[in-house]
Formats: C-alpha cells, structure tokens, sequence
C-alpha cells in the first residue's frame, strides 16, 4: 500500500523522495510510518512500473535533485486501488491478542501495560494542533482544496482514535483495580 500512498502524493503535484518524506513526517506518519530508504526503494519500483517518470534538476551549489511526476498509467493505477474493494475484512491486533492473554501476568504488570499503551497513545493528540496546520499548509499548495478535507477526515479519524483508545485503557485500568480490590477483600476475609 506504501506505493500507493506515494503515487497519491506524487499525483498532487512532482516532488522529490525528500519533499515525500517530509510530508510523511508531517502528518502521514500517525497511521504509516515509513523510513526514508522505503520511500526511494518504492519510487524506483514505481518508475521501473513506468507509473512515474524522473526528471534530473540541475542545481547550483547544491547535488541535483529528481523531481517524480505521476504517469498516466500510474494515475490510472491509483485510481483502480481507490476504486477497489482492497481493505482487509479483519484486522490483525497486537494490542488486543497480548490484552487476551495479559491474564498470564501479575495485575501489577497488566496495570503497567495498560499505561503504557495509554502514553504511547497520546503522541497524535499532543502534536494534533499541529497535523492540522500541517494539512491546512498543503492544502493551500494543491489545484483544488476540497482534496484536502480529505486529509483533516484523516487526521480526525487518528485524533479520535488515540482518544478511544486512552478511554479503553482507562477502563481496563479501573477493572484491572476492581479485580485486585475484590482479591484484597477476599483474602482479608479468609485471613479473619
């Protein structure tokens, strides 16, 4: 899917494996993160598919620079895998076949887990003022804007989500305390 997610971005306007990795640093990187050297393999995959083309831009002073174009065949590309039905019909969760099996722990260590997945679910949010301004930025270099509420969707839909998600961990950390709670009780009483 990287390589469609590059076409797309190539299909707004030409840029460069650096200008590519920027605007995947800026905002894409809160649903898929990618490293630079992923970003040239998919572009040179792209070309050798004849779905971009590359320019050389000469520059003084500084290396030159290649400049990507979206093809014809890469546009049509594109749009075939918008078009079609290509999203999983299930997702594989990490997060939740671990929470399955948390149970093999001591609560203590479930509770850590739990507020672990809550910290690392605060990065969007913290910089969402950010993304925002960021998808308003490129919005205002792209032909036609409406593309662009396309991108804030995007960026809500991560906002809500890492919402849900420290509101889900909130509620195992309550049951998780419930649990121990009730234990404590259970053994104050047997002690008795």
């Amino acid at each position: 899917m990287l390589k469609h997610g590059i076409l797309g971005l190539i299909g707004y306007e030409d840029t460069t494996g650096y200008e590519l990795m920027r605007v995947f640093r800026d905002s894409l990187r809160h649903f898929w993160p990618v490293q630079t050297s992923q970003i040239y393999r998919e572009l040179r995959a792209l070309e050798e598919r004849g779905w971009v083309r590359v320019t050389r831009v000469e520059q003084s002073g500084r290396p030159d620079k290649n400049v990507f174009s979206i093809t014809r065949a890469g546009r049509e590309e594109l749009i075939d895998w918008l078009r079609a039905d290509n999203l999983p019909k299930y997702e594989r969760s990490p997060l939740l076949l671990k929470t399955f099996f948390l149970g093999e722990l001591e609560p203590e260590e479930a509770l850590q887990f739990f507020k672990g997945v809550e910290a690392e679910a605060s990065v969007f949010t913290e910089e969402g003022d950010e993304t925002m301004d960021s998808v308003e930025d490129y919005a205002a270099t792209l032909d036609d804007p409406r593309k662009a509420l396309y991108w804030r969707m995007t960026a809500e839909f991560g906002l809500m989500y890492e919402e849900m998600v420290r509101a889900w961990c909130a509620r195992c950390v309550g049951m998780i305390e419930e649990m121990k709670g009730a234990g404590e009780h259970e053994e104050a009483v047997r002690k008795e």
